[in-house]
């Protein structure tokens, strides 16, 4: 509930400011939040926040990819600032070496030797990384770490 508040406090600074982007920016994301309150029929967890923000930051991207595709410069400027405005509100993403690490600490925890035991070190090492690496990534490196041993 931290985050929801800070993008609210932030939301009335911006319309007092009048920053136009952080001001749309805000807006976009509390009503998704709010949608999704709704739909639950009560208040948000920490992590569901955060889950939100990740998939509008993905949506946001993705659109920076398709106006790359068509050559709309204009967009992506329009775009970018937007997602460094949502990512001020979202854990630090873990790097490749983090999560390599991370994934070794994991097998060596749970015992596992051979790559049929992935899910039982994805069980583990999921909950850690939440919001702050994908899955794939996470997967591919228990993977290869699994291949090798």
């Amino acid at each position: 509930m931290e985050t929801q508040k800070r993008i609210e406090t932030d939301f009335k600074t911006a319309l007092k400011a009048k920053d136009e982007v952080g001001k749309r920016t805000l807006r976009m994301v509390l009503a998704s939040i709010k949608l999704v309150e709704v739909e639950n029929g009560r208040a948000l967890y920490e992590e569901e926040v955060i889950a939100i923000l990740q998939k509008e930051i993905k949506s946001l991207g993705e659109s920076i990819t398709d106006a790359e595709k068509a050559g709309r410069d204009d967009l992506i400027a329009e775009i970018e600032p937007e997602i460094h405005i949502l990512e001020q509100y979202t854990p630090r993403a873990l790097n490749d070496d983090e999560i390599t690490e991370m994934a070794r600490e994991a097998i060596t925890e749970v015992g596992a030797s051979s790559p049929q035991e992935m899910g039982k070190v994805m069980k583990v090492l999921m909950p850690r990384v939440q919001g702050r690496a994908e899955g794939s990534k996470v997967s591919s490196s228990v993977r290869t770490l699994l291949s090798s041993e």
